[in-house]
């Protein structure tokens, strides 16, 4: 285990961590969770050993490996995408490499009885323990699974990482570190360039992974489906609670309740024997009665309540000014990059005051779409009209990036204000948490969330009905995402909302637009539904697919008879083999999703046996893989005879 003991942390006079301490289990599955600068990612690049502590000290397991995912990854130039993957395995090599000498010096040492001789031989068991495991694997398979899970396609696999934008980039990298699977696996906002479909598949890759977890997160819905354990950083001061993030709340507030109500009633009890105390000292008769009270009132352990960073800032947006019944129309419109076809014959509609999100894979066209309504890009062809008084506001993916950096807070605001709106600024900053001397500094030094929350105070300087938001959530905490969906909730204009984030969309809009080959398709209900349909849908074509086979399976009977004998015996082989293996699939997946339901138990990962139920729920998984791969070799080998 990793045991952080007495870790202090000062920036010029603020304390980040005040000497906090707690233990990570190799097991573990931990949100680190806390406000924006409370000291999460500080915390990761500590025991990632990226940075170092004023004072006290992180012990690891011996020959622990850790793998940590942060904002600033650099990928290697000049690799393909699969040379990139493929370079996780790396360490097998080294692994090889030891095992080499260790095996050389059992050969040549004599010292059997020694302390070092037994470490050597256990060493030699770990590693050829690790190769057996890892070298056993089906590595080209995992490479594939992985990097399409995250949303690549097979035509991605040669092109050169150079060529993908920062966000693509990210994800090879996380790629890679899932791939070489480290004892504990450090995750720094993981879903920040991951589509919805690619956030789920990391979930259900996290959920049976068999090392350590630890994720900074503000996907709350991506929490509660990871982690098992929140640790809470607050004012400099830890506090650890098992469960993931909704358990995690209600026992804050559990906590937070039953303190202030015993602070309470000690404060109480405290004004009453004060009370008797200064009623005694007045009398000489009962004065050593009373210093003997005061004595004992000294020594009373007194109940402190958790300080506690509640600010938060008030978003509001201004009333929506009337515009006509169609607020936006589009016909038949096309978007090209070049020859890259983005979107095709799009016909889109939407009257006012209606509320709608836009979902798909990333590069799907989803920000293309919001950038052409608002007369950021021009589309190629195709109609787009806005209706009767349609006011626009827009909030960029890299809105806060926009920002000019070497202006003030209060300048910034300036710049976009009207005139009429400027003595009333201080007090909108006020709003967003830029109290005081925090208006005259230079957006240079303002964290991500805080730049989000100037970019969002910007917003609102001027009316609109129609209000695109892009990426809202990037970079505020779960409080300021809470406030901005209220805020959302009560707006009375038209809405499109571009995002990723399940828990965000959820109960937000009234339709889902989702981008999929080129097209759009209109889903009648908010995020919940649209995913619910998805899945129905994707069940729908593993059937149809079945149907399809058995099918061609059936019109080609006839052939079988032009076959010679020795190629109908092989092609009924395969039929046998895609019969058992279709049989296999459909037992491992009732087996999956009986063991899934029985992993949603409340008290599941409290029992005694919990990690074998992770163990047999992992080996179906591979087993399900394996037996896809079996039925897909045997359709393939049978279709090939004709």
């Amino acid at each position: 285990m990793i045991s952080i003991a007495n870790i202090y942390i000062k920036y010029g006079e603020r304390v980040l961590l005040d000497y906090v301490n707690f233990v990570i289990k190799p097991k573990d599955k931990i949100g680190l969770v806390g406000r924006n600068g409370a000291g999460k990612s500080t915390m990761l690049k500590l025991i990632a050993k990226y940075q170092s502590a004023d004072d006290g000290s992180i012990s690891y397991p011996t020959n622990a490996s850790i793998g940590f995912l942060h904002q600033e990854l650099n990928i290697t130039k000049g690799k393909t995408v699969m040379e990139e993957a493929e370079s996780a395995f790396e360490y097998l090599k080294k692994i090889e490499a030891r095992l080499e000498i260790l095996n050389q010096e059992v050969e040549t040492r004599t010292d059997y009885e020694s302390d070092s001789y037994a470490k050597m031989l256990n060493e030699l068991v770990d590693l050829n323990d690790q190769l057996h495991h890892q070298g056993s694997q089906d590595k080209a398979g995992l490479i594939e699974q992985t990097l399409k899970g995250l949303g690549f396609k097979q035509s991605d696999f040669p092109r050169l990482t150079d060529e993908f934008s920062g966000g693509w980039q990210m994800r090879i990298i996380l790629a890679k570190m899932l791939l070489q699977q480290p004892d504990y696996l450090l995750l720094d906002e993981p879903t920040n360039h991951l589509d919805i479909e690619s956030i789920i598949w990391l979930e259900s890759f996290l959920k049976v992974y068999q090392g350590c977890v630890i994720v900074i997160s503000h996907d709350r819905q991506f929490l509660n489906n990871v982690t098992k354990r929140t640790i809470e950083i607050e004012m400099g001061k830890v506090y650890d609670y098992q469960g993931n993030y909704d358990t995690y709340m209600n026992i804050r507030a559990e906590r937070l309740e039953k303190q202030m109500a015993a602070h309470k009633n000690q404060t109480r009890i405290i004004a009453q024997k004060e009370k008797v105390i200064n009623k005694f000292m007045a009398k000489a008769t009962k004065t050593k009665m009373a210093q003997s009270m005061k004595k004992q009132l000294d020594k009373m352990e007194r109940i402190e309540l958790d300080v506690a960073d509640t600010a938060a800032m008030n978003l509001r947006f201004p009333p929506a000014p009337r515009s006509g019944q169609v607020v936006l129309e589009i016909k038949n419109l096309q978007k090209k990059y070049g020859e890259n076809l983005v979107l095709n014959d799009i016909d889109f509609k939407m009257d006012r005051g209606e509320k709608v999100s836009f979902v798909g894979q990333n590069g799907q066209g989803k920000t293309t779409l919001a950038k052409i309504i608002v007369n950021e890009l021009r589309h190629t062809s195709g109609e787009l009209n806005l209706g009767h008084n349609v006011e626009i506001g827009y909030y960029a993916q890299n809105q806060s990036d926009t920002l000019y950096l070497k202006n003030t807070v209060l300048e910034t605001m300036e710049a976009h204000s009207p005139p009429e709106k400027r003595t009333s600024l201080r007090s909108i900053l006020g709003a967003f948490m830029f109290s005081g001397e925090d208006s005259d500094k230079k957006v240079s030094v303002l964290s991500g969330g805080e730049r989000a929350r100037l970019a969002l105070a910007c917003l609102l300087l001027r009316p609109f009905n129609l209000l695109v938001l892009d990426e809202p959530t990037n970079h505020l905490d779960l409080i300021s995402k809470d406030v901005l969906k209220r805020a959302i909730q009560n707006y009375d204009g038209t809405l499109i909302v571009v995002s990723h984030d399940r828990d965000f969309l959820e109960g937000l809009t009234e339709k889902t637009i989702e981008f999929r080959d080129k097209k759009l398709h209109t889903h009648l209900g908010d995020i919940n539904y649209f995913l619910n349909q998805r899945k129905m849908e994707n069940m729908r074509q593993v059937e149809l697919s079945k149907s399809s086979h058995a099918g061609v399976a059936a019109k080609k009977v006839k052939k079988d008879n032009t076959l010679s004998k020795e190629d109908f015996e092989k092609k009924r082989r395969f039929q046998k083999d895609v019969q058992n293996a279709e049989r296999k699939i459909d037992k491992l997946e009732k087996l999956i999703k009986q063991q899934e339901k029985e992993m949603e138990a409340d008290d599941f990962y409290s029992r005694a046996d919990v990690q074998t139920k992770l163990d047999a729920y992992a080996q179906s998984k591979k087993d399900l893989d394996l037996a896809m791969d079996a039925w897909e070799l045997a359709t393939e080998g049978m279709e090939a005879l004709g």
